[in-house]
């Protein structure tokens, strides 16, 4: 036995299963319906929790004591947070790339282990980011990073590393 529960009227479910409107009244299509609909989700929920603890590692972090695993979750969060923003700030400023498609997982993996370097000026400050032309996505985020870091008038370079 379980419980489905929906904010879609039986109307609208059997609408969207394509379902003829005569079998509202009847109680077991309605029901198979709501079924269906239930099944036919594409899980991104699930997915997604799936993409975090693999794309930042989380899966077998764990404390002994309340307040340090309350720090991990809280990590956690931020470094899902800081992802998902650096994930519409790369999608934003190169909106043709195919970034757009990629979940967590392959964001970690592919985009944010590009090797490369960084260099500052004597006050310290950053004035260069040097990416491995020999990664696969590095001419993408060179355009990403070029438009995103413009006004700071940071150079973005392919070289060497």
């Amino acid at each position: 036995m379980g419980v489905l529960i929906s904010t879609l009227g039986p109307a609208q479910v059997l609408t969207l299963i394509r379902s003829t409107p005569r079998s509202l009244t009847d109680s077991a299509a309605v029901l198979l319906a709501y079924v269906y609909l239930y099944d036919q989700r594409g899980g991104g929920v699930e997915t997604s929790f799936k993409g975090d603890h693999q794309g930042l590692g989380s899966t077998k972090r764990s404390k002994k004591r309340f307040e340090a695993q309350q720090i991990v979750m809280l990590l956690g969060t931020l470094a899902h947070n800081v992802v998902i923003w650096a994930r519409r700030w790369l999608i934003q400023t190169a909106p043709s790339s195919k970034l757009r498609h990629y979940g967590l997982l392959r964001l970690v993996r592919d985009v944010f282990h590009i090797c490369g370097f960084l260099v500052f000026d004597a006050l310290g400050q950053l004035c260069q980011i040097v990416l491995n032309r020999g990664a696969p996505l590095a001419s993408t985020v060179v355009t990403a990073l070029t438009n995103l870091l413009a006004s700071a008038h940071v150079a973005i370079s392919l070289g060497e590393t």
